[in-house]
C-alpha cells in the first residue's frame, strides 16, 4: 500500500501498466478526475487489472485528493474482491461496483483516521477481513505466477509448463483464465516493470535492456512503447514511477 495526497496537478499523470491488480480507494469522499479523449470525469475509487494503460492510453490528473493505493497479486485478487482478475484484464471499474456499500464506509473510515499508519492498517484489516478460501488459483498457476516474478519474466511458457507437468496448452488457458493474462503477457509485463524501474533509477536504456533479458535495446524500446505510449529516454520522467521509490520504499527492483 501507498498514500498520495494532491493538492493540485494541473497537468494528467499518465498511468503506466504494472504487474498487479490495483486498488485506488479515495478518501474521506474526494474524487479522482479522469482525463482521457480530452474528457474530464469524476473518477472514484477504482480496481484496474493487470496491463491498465497499456500504450499511455489512460491519465489522470488529481485536485485536493488524499488516496490509499493497493497493489495486489493477481494470486489473491479473487479471493479478496469476489471478482476473477480475467474479468478485468486491462481495465478499471468502479470499486464500489465490486465489493458494494462497504466501500463507501472504508472511505469515511479513513477520512477520520489522522496518519498514513492509521490509514493503511484499517485498509489492510478490511482486506483481511474480505479474504475468503474461495477463489485461490491453482497451485502450478500460483507457481507459475511466482516464477515469473521471480525471473524478472525470463522464463519462457515452455519451461514453466514443464515444471508443472502440464501442456503447454494446459498452462496458457488455465493461467488467463484464472490470472487475467496469458502467461506469455504476464511475464512480458512483469520484465518491462522492471526495466522501467531501472531507466527510472537512471540505467542507460542499453544497459536496462542486456540486463532485463531482452534481444537488444530496439526490444526494449518496442516493448516500452507499447506499454507505456512513450519512448524510453521519456519513460523516465513519468511520474507515476518516479514516485514509487519514496511510495513503496520497501519494494526490491
Amino acid at each position: 500500500m501507498a498514500g498520495f495526497r494532491v493538492r493540485s496537478a494541473p497537468d494528467p499523470v499518465r498511468i503506466v501498466p504494472h504487474p498487479s491488480v490495483m486498488l485506488l480507494v479515495e478518501v474521506g469522499g474526494r474524487s479522482v478526475v479522469r482525463d482521457a479523449d480530452g474528457r474530464r470525469r469524476r473518477w472514484g475509487s477504482h480496481v484496474a487489472g493487470l496491463g491498465f494503460g497499456a500504450g499511455g492510453s489512460f491519465a489522470v490528473r488529481a485536485d485536493d485528493v488524499e488516496c490509499v493505493e493497493v497493489r495486489l497479486s493477481p494470486t489473491v485478487a479473487r479471493s479478496v474482491l469476489g471478482v476473477s482478475p480475467a474479468e478485468l484484464e486491462g481495465i478499471a471499474v468502479p470499486l464500489d461496483d465490486v465489493v458494494g456499500r462497504e466501500l463507501a464506509r472504508l472511505g469515511e473510515r479513513l477520512g477520520e483516521l489522522a496518519t498514513w499508519e492509521e490509514r493503511f492498517a484499517a485498509t489492510d484489516a478490511w482486506l483481511a477481513g474480505r479474504r475468503t478460501g474461495h477463489g485461490a488459483p491453482d497451485p502450478e498457476v500460483a507457481w507459475a505466477w511466482r516464477r515469473i516474478v521471480a525471473s524478472e519474466g525470463a522464463v519462457r511458457v515452455d519451461e514453466l509448463a514443464a515444471e508443472v507437468g502440464w501442456s503447454r496448452k494446459r498452462l496458457w488457458t488455465r493461467f488467463g483464465a484464472q490470472l487475467g493474462a496469458a502467461p506469455k503477457r504476464a511475464a512480458t509485463l512483469v520484465r518491462f516493470d522492471r526495466a522501467a524501474h531501472r531507466i527510472v533509477a537512471g540505467l542507460e536504456p542499453g544497459r536496462a535492456a542486456a540486463d532485463g533479458g531482452y534481444a537488444d535495446q530496439s526490444h526494449l524500446h518496442r516493448e516500452v512503447l507499447g506499454f507505456a505510449g512513450v519512448t524510453p529516454a521519456r519513460l523516465a520522467a513519468e511520474p507515476f514511477l518516479a514516485v514509487d521509490d519514496v511510495a513503496w520504499p520497501a519494494r526490491r527492483r
